[in-house]
């Protein structure tokens, strides 16, 4: 049996990527890794489906058992990987989705060299601060501090295997299928968004500008 292929997905927070995941792992049979995190509950989400709510306690003792892939602090709320269960698909088969920030890719990509990184981009930075406020979750001062942080985000996209931008979410969506379904073809559209091509670079310097 083959082992299941590896597919670390980030993305600035307001960029789209649950929506795009949702729609691109419909048909399709992976593992969706639920991460795990210190931060509250939002509305309407659910422990065990959108996050692993922890306590501070709870995942220092993961830690400290190193039971995690990756793990890393943001906006004052830390988040985690789970190692067992992603290592115990990937064995089966089963192909397997990780929703993480850089940080954490990293760690993953350094210890999965094979996994496949792809970065979402928004139209721009900008745009991307409208669709935080817009989602009226959280106050000024961390909106702010998330659209810093995102910026930084950004400029790590390079170092990405590939990146796409979701500034129409069916075309979005489309690209992202691409890359998942042909990304070992050498001859196939989806090596247009490997972040060797100068297009693609220019394309993350733009949406820094903008």
């Amino acid at each position: 049996m083959s082992k299941g292929r590896l597919f670390i997905v980030s993305a600035p927070s307001g960029c789209g990527k649950g929506t795009i995941l949702a729609e691109v792992f419909k048909d399709r049979k992976v593992y969706y890794s639920v991460s795990c995190t210190t931060r509250k509950p939002r509305e309407g989400e659910v422990d065990g489906v959108n996050y692993f709510f922890l306590s501070e306690d709870q995942f220092s003792q993961m830690i400290a058992e190193d039971g995690f892939l990756e793990y890393a602090t943001f906006a004052e709320n830390s988040y985690g990987t789970p190692r067992k269960a992603v290592m115990e698909k990937l064995e089966q088969g089963i192909d397997t989705v990780l929703e993480i920030e850089t940080k954490g890719a990293f760690q993953v990509k350094e210890k999965i060299p094979e996994a496949v990184m792809i970065f979402i981009l928004p139209p721009s930075v900008r745009e991307l601060d409208r669709r935080l406020r817009k989602r009226g979750t959280e106050d000024d001062e961390t909106i702010a501090k998330r659209v810093s942080q995102a910026k930084g985000e950004i400029r790590k996209a390079l170092d990405y295997d590939y990146v796409i931008m979701n500034d129409d979410l069916d075309p979005a969506i489309a690209d992202f299928k691409e890359i998942i379904d042909n990304c070992t073809d050498p001859d196939a559209r989806a090596q247009g968004f490997k972040t060797k091509n100068e297009q693609v670079k220019k394309m993350i310097e733009e949406v820094l500008e903008k």
